[in-house]
Order: C-alpha cells, then structure tokens, then sequence
C-alpha cells in the first residue's frame, strides 16, 4: 500500500523563497503605485555576461565533433574544471586543497540538503533557520513543529543581540550548519570566531556543514572565503560553493562541494 512520507505533513509552511514571492506579489497586487525593492530571493537580475555565453556556446559546438566530444564526466566532476576551481578559489588564497575533494553538482541548495542523507538518522543537528530546516524535517531528523519550531533541533539565532552571528550551542550537535557571508543577514565570519566552530566540532565529534555561497561579496581582506583557512577545519568541515551569485548562474546551476580527505 502506498503511502505519503510522514515526514512531509511536518512541513509549517511553503518554502521559504516560494512564501516570500507569494507574499511580495500579495503586496504588489494592493500597492501597484508602490516600488517594490525585492531583498528576498538571492536572485540575480542581470543576463549571463558574453564571456559565459561564448563559452557555453563553444561547449556545445564542441559535443558535436568526434575529437572533442565528452560523455558521462566522472562522479565528481570534469578535472579541468576542478583543477581550475583549486587554482581560483584555494591556491590562490594558500589554501590546501586537491581537485579530487572537489566535488561538482548543480547547485549549492541541493548539495546542502542531500549531503544531511549520508548521516546516520540518529544524530543532533544544529541549524541557522531558516534555510536548512526543510529537507531535515522532510528527512526525518526532527519532531513536530511547535510554538514556531521543530523540536529535536537545536537552533542557532541570529539575533541583534549577538550581532547576527549564533553563539555556540550549550549541548553537543553532531551536524552544524553555517553560512558566511550570511542569507539574509550579510554578516560575515571572522577567523577567529570561526575557530571556535572548529575547535567546539574537534571537542565534540561534530561535522560543520559551511554554506559560503556568498564569500564572493567580502571586501575586507582579514575576512575568510573559505572555513578552510582556518587551521584544523579540514578535520572537521565540508563546504559548499555556487557560481549561482558569484557569475549570475542562477538560472544555469553549477555548484560544487569540497570534503577533505581528513
């Protein structure tokens, strides 16, 4: 007999970005003399620059020659585009990372919600709501939403109280997630506060789930892109990037995720 997953009838609510959109058009509808500023949605709003274009366009060009045509790439991702995401985003900055912990996908939001399912079902997760919270409570890891939250998650606030950036939790979390530069905040993660992560996952046995979609928007020059120039975070860390925002790929989806061989 079929059945609904059980899990799903926990959902609060829409998600996220579809209940923003659905609000903000409530909005436009009642105020059309009203200029909506839209902080919603991390969307871009300009068209892919010539260089992507061009590139994608030879891509294709070359699928069609006998010489340069390319089937299935590997599980992880074409080399050549690894070893260049390693020289861009890593060696350039004195971070060590190989092409084979790089793994490349479609985009950021999947691999943030399909890497929970390789962990055991019984574990204490740690999340910055609200953009994780959906696909643990469709997976399973959570009880049921009560007075505005999920039980059986350990939720950490990003509050003006501490300037947006959650302190670490009093109980121990197996699986924390974190985002910096952070959506929909914009604060960012110095490496002195990200060491305490670090050590607080060695103490504890736990793994950080760190979300760094954004890092291409920091300016100031102490302040990490990655979790990986922190000393130990390799131990202990997988991190998650997308060109979604860094080359207006949202509507294009190309993304990848690194986990170090510690």
């Amino acid at each position: 007999m079929i059945k609904i997953n059980s899990n799903f009838l926990k959902l609060a609510g829409n998600y996220l970005f579809a209940e923003v959109a659905r609000l903000t058009n409530e909005y436009r509808e009642k105020n059309k003399d009203r200029k909506i500023i839209a902080l919603g949605i991390g969307d871009t709003t300009e068209p892919l620059v010539p260089s992507i274009v061009s590139s994608m366009k030879k891509a294709v060009d070359e699928m069609s020659i006998r010489e340069t045509y390319k089937g299935y790439r590997s599980d992880a991702g074409y080399e050549f585009l690894r070893e260049k995401i390693v020289d861009m985003d890593f060696r350039s900055r004195n971070v060590d990372v190989k092409s084979d912990e790089i793994f490349i996908s479609t985009g950021a939001k999947e691999d943030t919600a399909n890497i929970q399912e390789i962990f055991d079902q019984n574990i204490k997760i740690a999340i910055t709501d609200p953009v994780y919270i959906d696909s643990n409570v469709m997976s399973g890891r959570t009880g049921g939403f009560v007075d505005g939250r999920y039980t059986g998650v350990i939720y950490l606030d990003c509050t003006e109280e501490n300037d947006f950036t959650p302190d670490l939790p009093s109980e121990k979390a197996d699986l924390i997630y974190l985002c910096f530069p952070n959506n929909p905040t914009g604060q960012v993660a110095t490496k002195e506060y990200l060491s305490k992560w670090v050590k607080y996952a060695k103490e504890n046995g736990s793994v950080i789930l760190y979300d760094a979609a954004y890092e291409c928007f920091i300016t100031d020059r102490d302040i990490p892109h990655s979790i990986f120039e922190v000393e130990g975070a390799k131990e202990v860390a997988i991190e998650f990037r997308s060109l979604s925002k860094t080359a207006g790929f949202t509507g294009t989806r190309c993304s990848y995720t690194i986990i170090p061989k510690e």
